[in-house]
């Protein structure tokens, strides 16, 4: 698939999201439109493959019946759930209920006539999910489809209202090829980023809880392959929809599994659906979802890439009872309850792999803070020795705050002990809109530099661990870095000359007003020098 044709997919998938966008908020019409596109998705995989096991008998899955070939519908129920770790009878595909609702008579008005489908299409996407239980995917898709309320008075006041809406939908979406043929283009799963990229931009604050714009997570991917492009495990503690993991799995050769927690119950949902989407099968990733700092569920397992974008400053309970927890204990001392930066980054180190690269985005306090972050920050560089690198990042490249903020590097076996890398990254970006974008060129900048550990003027300094001790562990990237521009000198001699240029032009000036005034016959506004 060429270029154009992908961001044609892009344009066809967010128009047809705008369909609903009269009735509901950004967060609310994301959540169907990518629930109907997972729904699509699941049917054509499970269509494909079925086909390919049929192809002997010269059967195509979407025409057998039930009740008449339920030999053939149970062997190959068996085989996808094998295969692809859930199930779909015929009459369940996405075309067969997208053409019933149709009424082969679709219109663009949502007021033509559509056959009633919202009662299957509920039970359709129930069955998804309970064709899983006793399997190995059972976790994997529990609740995926709770976010989508069919009943929802959003979707229209009355249920010919809603049903026409969601139909116009799904006849819509039925109508674009997915092109799952193709395995390695993977244009699905890059439209599917695209809307929420789309979603997030106009979620404002809230996106915050679901999405890393894609050219902060291609940084952070690129940081933690730099030295090892086949990893045995990824971590993100705060997955949200699962982009940072994913962007490693693409920066990386080999991905062995995927791990991630996330709060959020909807954004949970979101992350399992976009790693299927991506066609990361079932047993090769493991997103749970609760509070990552108060019920860890991946506790002891160490990692060989860890990425995060944290809520800034998040409150937390910094229970005293934490100071038993292995992540926490040895540092003598918890995060404050008001910024769970530090805890984020405990909690990380904790399950970072002894070869492994962590790389985390924080606010800038976290470079700077005292009292109980400033210990803590002490520890990790006097102590435990694990801060390789500090990348100061521009303002404003997220959707949900305009601050700057700094990636932070963290290795448990350094080669580099006896320095700290800073970059100051903070004026290399485009603008476009009101936001600012890190370009490939910038990201390749930060990267090379990464790697070559040199100072460079007004950009990268190579740190000593003593100078940094000298400086009380302040990691404040101007004390490193400096971008210090001295004003150009001003010559009051020339500046002095000018003025008075300038003074002998205004009184030749008044001179010539003068003149027209005399021959007008008037007085001229001003006394003649």
């Amino acid at each position: 698939m060429s270029e154009e044709q992908r961001k044609q997919l892009q344009t066809q998938l967010w128009n047809i999201a705008n369909t609903l966008r009269g009735k509901m908020g950004a967060d609310e019409f994301r959540d169907y439109i990518l629930g109907f596109i997972f729904y699509k998705y699941l049917s054509e995989k499970v269509q494909r493959f079925a086909d390919e096991q049929l192809k002997q008998e010269n059967l195509n899955y979407a025409d057998l019946k039930e009740g008449k070939d339920d030999e053939y519908i149970t062997a190959l129920e068996d085989a996808c759930l094998d295969e692809l770790g859930y199930f779909l009878k015929p009459s369940e595909l996405f075309h067969y209920i997208a053409t019933k609702g149709s009424n082969q008579n679709d219109s663009n008005n949502i007021g033509a006539s559509h056959n009633f489908i919202l009662g299957d299409l509920t039970k359709i996407l129930k069955n998804i999910e309970q064709s899983t239980l006793g399997t190995e995917s059972e976790e994997e898709f529990a609740n995926l489809f709770e976010d989508l309320d069919l009943t929802s008075m959003k979707l229209g006041k009355t249920e010919k209202e809603k049903n026409d809406l969601i139909s116009k939908v799904l006849v819509h979406l039925d109508a674009i090829d997915f092109n799952l043929s193709d395995a390695t283009a993977d244009v699905l799963g890059d439209a599917y980023e695209y809307l929420i990229g789309e979603f997030a931009s106009g979620a404002g604050k809230k996106a915050g809880e679901f999405y890393t714009p894609q050219p902060v997570s291609a940084l952070l991917a690129k940081i933690v392959t730099a030295n090892n492009k086949n990893l045995k495990s990824v971590y993100d503690p705060t997955c949200g929809s699962g982009s940072l993991l994913l962007r490693v799995k693409k920066e990386a050769k080999q991905v062995g599994k995927i791990y991630g927690q996330e709060l959020n119950r909807t954004t949970y949902n979101l992350a399992r659906m976009n790693m299927i989407l991506h066609d990361v099968h079932f047993s090769d990733f493991d997103i749970k979802q609760e509070d990552t700092l108060e019920k860890p569920q991946h506790l002891g397992m160490k990692f060989d890439a860890i990425v995060a974008n944290p809520p800034f400053s998040a409150k937390w309970s910094a229970s005293q009872l934490f100071m038993n927890d292995d992540r926490f204990s040895a540092y003598g001392k918890l995060a404050p309850n008001s910024k769970a930066d530090m805890a984020f980054i405990q909690h990380m180190v904790y399950h970072l792999s002894d070869e492994g690269t962590l790389a985390v985005l924080m606010p800038h306090g976290v470079l700077f803070r005292g009292g109980a972050e400033g210990h803590i920050r002490q520890y990790l560089i006097e102590e435990l020795n694990c801060l390789d690198a500090v990348i100061g990042l521009p303002a404003n490249i997220f959707y949900s705050t305009g601050i700057p903020t700094c990636v932070l590097v963290f290795k448990k076996c350094r080669k580099n002990s006896d320095n700290i890398l800073f970059i100051d990254a903070s004026n290399d970006f485009e603008k476009v809109k009101t936001t600012n974008i890190i370009r490939p060129e910038d990201t390749a900048k930060i990267i090379d530099t990464y790697h070559a550990r040199k100072d460079i003027e007004k950009y990268a300094k190579v740190a000593s661990i003593e100078s940094i001790k000298s400086n009380d562990y302040n990691l404040n990237i101007p004390r490193y870095v400096d971008t210090f521009e001295a004003e150009e000198q001003i010559d009051l001699d020339a500046i002095a000359n000018e003025l008075k240029a300038l003074d002998i032009a205004g009184i030749e000036t008044e001179k010539t007003i003068a003149s027209f005034c005399k021959e007008l016959g008037i007085e001229p506004p001003f006394e003649v020098k």
